[in-house]
């Protein structure tokens, strides 16, 4: 005779590889900030409160969370052998209800209500009344789950809880493990340390005003540990909040987040620590320097939370996180920065913004505005214009600082700075070219830092400008 019992998942972490409060929570922040920390600060105590208001606030799209491959072949094989799977969740109702439909099983579940948070005792109490003592196989991956194990005729942990699984089989329980956790690499991944390359920015000022000393050379390393800290915090910040355009991606559906590699509590915990490593160097670098950091932190969680989904207003954002980096850059080492370097700096970031959006819509299938994002294909020509006024920009101002004092102070053979501009203008011109015809990773500046061809055009500009101002003979005799 076939067995009939029905089959019993827990979601968050079990038949999901993520925990709809937290999606609903970063999902609310995306859509109504204000309104999601209200609700969360008003129902702290209140778990089964909390989960239903941030669930109205979210309106979660259930079909896009990850699901665990392991738990979804299980719960098709009790299908196909005639037994009911159902969810049992201390997720909200609804949610639950909606999870279950999308994905085909039992349209009775068992889940948390504003005046009952099922979870642990209470799960394995509404398991038992519906389906009687050990009339039930449940799968489960937290220490709360016990109480349902203890109660069910075949437990499934899914994870590494080796004590409790040795505790059932002693209570004869039949038990089975599934493999579960997530990886240090993933979180690493997370933390896209390919893109702290951009910090080099840092080292601008100190390149400009020509000093080149070992204590200056340690200041800005610590100032891009601590940049690059800072960016990552808010690079998993931004994950969370971008969670639901990711998963409809071509490719960014793969990121850890995103495909639940890496639980959300994780990147939480982790953007934090980031966040309060990059205040403690700081602070140490001195207030000014704290002050541009926070300042950074700040911009960057605001283009996170709204500003990027604002066309130009994002470009301007992006333009003006590149410049801060230069400021800190000056501000850890304590040299002064030109106008008329932050005057060069500013437009030739709306031009590489341009670029990093020329690069997305030109690789969007269709019209239609990108999920998250103000800008669609029918956007090229205008992004391509406003590239191009940047490069322009840029290249007119380094010219007239050749005219300024401190120009000529630090580079007494001036025609070799308008030397300089033909290998800036080329390179410009190379990264608006290969943007607009989608030729470049999604990132212009961690591209910059791997293309050979454009790197040479970097070097040949700087080697030129350091000829102008001596430094070869100096160096080299």
């Amino acid at each position: 005779m076939a067995d009939a019992r029905p089959l019993a998942l827990d979601v968050d972490g079990t038949f999901l590889r993520t925990d709809m409060l937290f999606e609903c929570f970063w999902a609310g922040l995306g859509k109504d900030p204000l309104g999601t920390l209200r609700a969360s600060l008003a129902h702290f105590g209140r778990p089964q409160a909390l989960k239903r208001e941030l669930a109205d606030i979210a309106g979660l799209r259930t079909d896009l969370l990850p699901v665990n491959p392991d738990l979804a072949a299980l719960a098709k094989a009790a299908q196909a052998d005639g037994r009911e799977v159902v969810l049992a969740s201390a997720s909200d109702t609804p949610l639950v209800e909606s999870l279950a439909r999308h994905h085909g099983l039992s349209p009775r579940v068992f889940a948390s209500s504003t005046d009952l948070n099922l979870k642990g005792a209470a799960k394995a109490e509404a398991l038992v009344e519906a389906f009687g003592e050990g009339g039930f196989d449940y799968a489960g991956d937290s220490v709360a789950d016990r109480s349902v194990w203890e109660r069910a005729r075949t437990a499934v942990i899914v994870g590494s809880h080796p004590a409790i699984a040795d505790a059932l089989r002693a209570r004869g329980t039949t038990v089975s493990e599934i493999p579960g956790g997530w990886h240090a690499r993933d979180l690493l991944r997370a933390l896209r340390p390919h893109q702290w390359v951009k910090n080099v920015l840092l080292l601008v000022p100190a390149i400009a005003s020509h000093h080149f000393d070992v204590t200056t050379l340690m200041l800005v390393v610590l100032g891009i540990l601590a940049f690059s800290a800072a960016a990552s915090a808010i690079y998993v910040v931004n994950d969370l909040l971008d969670l639901e355009a990711d998963r409809l991606h071509a490719t960014k559906h793969r990121r850890p987040f995103a495909s639940g590699a890496v639980p959300i509590r994780v990147g939480m915990a982790a953007s934090l620590g980031l966040g309060l490593l990059a205040l403690g160097i700081g602070a140490w670098l001195g207030p000014g320097f704290l002050g541009i950091v926070a300042l950074y932190m700040i911009l960057s969680l605001a283009y996170s939370l709204r500003l990027k989904r604002l066309r130009w207003i994002d470009i301007a954002t992006l333009a003006s996180l590149y410049t801060l980096r230069v400021i800190a850059g000056a501000m850890a080492v304590d040299v002064y920065v030109s106008g008329y370097l932050l005057v060069f700096i500013f437009p030739a970031f709306i031009c590489l913004g341009c670029v990093k959006r020329l690069i997305e819509v030109t690789r969007a299938e269709g019209d239609a505005r990108l999920p998250g994002r103000g800008y669609g294909k029918p956007d090229r020509g205008d992004l391509l214009n406003v590239a191009c006024l940047g490069a322009f920009a840029a290249v007119l101002i380094f010219f007239l600082y050749s005219f300024t004092g401190q120009a000529q102070a630090l580079y007494p053979t001036q025609w070799l700075l308008w030397v300089a501009l033909l290998p800036l203008s080329v390179w410009l011109t190379r990264m608006i070219w290969l943007g607009y015809t989608g030729q470049q990773d999604y990132d212009p500046i961690v591209f910059a830092m791997r293309d050979k061809l454009g790197l040479g055009l970097i070097f040949l500009m700087l080697s030129i400008m350091f000829y102008a101002a001596g430094l070869w003979q100096q160096w080299f005799g």
